[in-house]
């Protein structure tokens, strides 16, 4: 059986991870696939969610999984090395509070050093908006950081339910709608 996802109030999503020493360790290999198979059902029950961080599972741990609709991998001790100095709006959502979306501000594109499962020092440079956003979420989750906590006002946390029932308002006060990667 798997992990539920830690609510927004529990403490653990608040704790700084620490990098993984090895990609190969057993323990990793097996939280790493439990990351995976969460992200995946949380996405058949839901239908949205891109990614997911360790600690959203109470796994203190530098690694995140992303399906970007096409499969699921993940990345191992990601650190972002540089960002752009354009910003954008948009509404954040998170598996730990999916009732719920955060008018938050991000940077336009970001450039990224990681490992990947198979322990290969990986880059990816100045990055596009979906993916550059999607990343600034997962690597705050690893610095104990929320959407919550990058509300732009107090007008800026919202339920969902208000959103579905005129995206049309809420698009239009942000410069950026996530694309959804399920049909």
């Amino acid at each position: 059986m798997l992990p539920s996802v830690l609510p927004l109030d529990d403490v653990r999503l608040r704790r700084h991870s620490v990098d993984v020493d090895d990609c190969h360790d057993l323990q990793f290999q097996q939280e790493n696939q439990t990351l995976q198979a969460t992200l995946n059902v949380f996405r058949a029950q839901h239908g949205f969610g891109r990614g997911i961080a360790a600690p959203q599972l109470g796994i203190a741990k530098r690694f995140i999984a992303l399906n970007l609709g096409e499969g699921t991998f993940s990345m191992i001790n990601p650190k972002i090395t540089w960002r752009s100095e354009q910003t954008f709006t948009m509404w954040d959502d998170c598996m730990c509070f999916p009732e719920l979306l955060v008018k938050v501000r991000r940077h336009l594109s970001i450039s990224v050093q990681f490992i990947d499962e198979k322990g290969r020092q990986q880059s990816w440079e100045h990055l596009g908006q979906s993916l550059a956003e999607l990343l600034q979420h997962e690597i705050d989750h690893l610095d104990g950081v929320l959407a919550t906590d990058l509300a732009l006002d107090e007008h800026s946390i919202i339920q969902r339910r208000d959103f579905d029932a005129n995206p049309e308002r809420f698009h239009q006060q942000v410069d950026y709608v996530i694309v959804p990667t399920l049909g």
